[in-house]
């Protein structure tokens, strides 16, 4: 899967996403600052958001996480917005007919 990390994604997250055969673009390594943008609530083209919800979780805890949660739920995750938490994972498709 293509992944885009925001700059506060850990590095060693980023780094064990790669080693799980993802290609991960960085934005702390290519373009640190730029500001970012709400595709989802602007309706901007992307391919999905992941947002994590995993402060307190040691940086190890949250690689495994999110490695796993994209390995059960790579198809699901296509075009969705995603909430990962230490216990649950909510995606909600975008568009008309899309479920909370």
């Amino acid at each position: 899967m293509k992944l885009v990390a925001d700059e506060n994604l850990d590095r060693s997250v980023i780094q064990k996403l790669r080693e799980a055969g993802h290609e991960v673009i960085s934005v702390a390594e290519m373009e640190p600052g730029i500001s970012d943008e709400l595709v989802f609530r602007r309706s901007l083209v992307h391919q999905g958001v992941i947002l994590l919800r995993l402060a307190g979780l040691p940086v190890a805890a949250k690689a495994e996480l999110l490695v796993a949660t994209i390995a059960t739920h790579e198809r699901e995750l296509n075009g969705a917005f995603a909430v990962v938490t230490p216990r649950a994972i909510r995606i909600r498709r975008s568009g008309p007919g899309s479920e909370d």
